[in-house]
């Protein structure tokens, strides 16, 4: 049996294991990030950042079908990055947590815009 070396040391080794996410926080990171991976989510998180907004608002703003602006947020709304407040008639959506504009400006600002 041939056993390969490690470079690291044991406790630089440890600390990896310990980082590395696995099982609930590894599948929480990933559907999280996976947000990320769709223009039309981008935008519409990036416009409420801004501020809050209705679907007809943000449907006329990004220039989106209201259906598919409705599926998008309630996607948002289930994964817990949106929440919503009834006004009377109308539901207003905003961002749930101003980490994810943070998160937003960081990817900006790994691109160099």
């Amino acid at each position: 049996m041939v056993t390969e070396m490690l470079l690291l040391d044991n406790r630089t080794q440890s600390l990896v294991e310990s980082y590395v996410p696995e099982g609930e926080i590894l599948e929480g990171l990933v559907d999280f990030f996976s947000v990320f991976a769709d223009a039309t989510r981008v935008r519409i998180l990036s416009a409420l950042a801004i501020t809050e907004m209705c679907v007809t608002d943000l449907s006329r703003v990004l220039e989106i079908n209201q259906t598919t602006v409705s599926h998008q947020l309630r996607f948002l709304k289930n994964i817990g990055i949106v929440k919503c407040d009834r006004v009377g008639k109308v539901i207003f959506y905003s961002l749930k947590n101003d980490i994810v504009n943070d998160i937003l400006l960081k990817g900006v600002e790994f691109l160099g815009y």
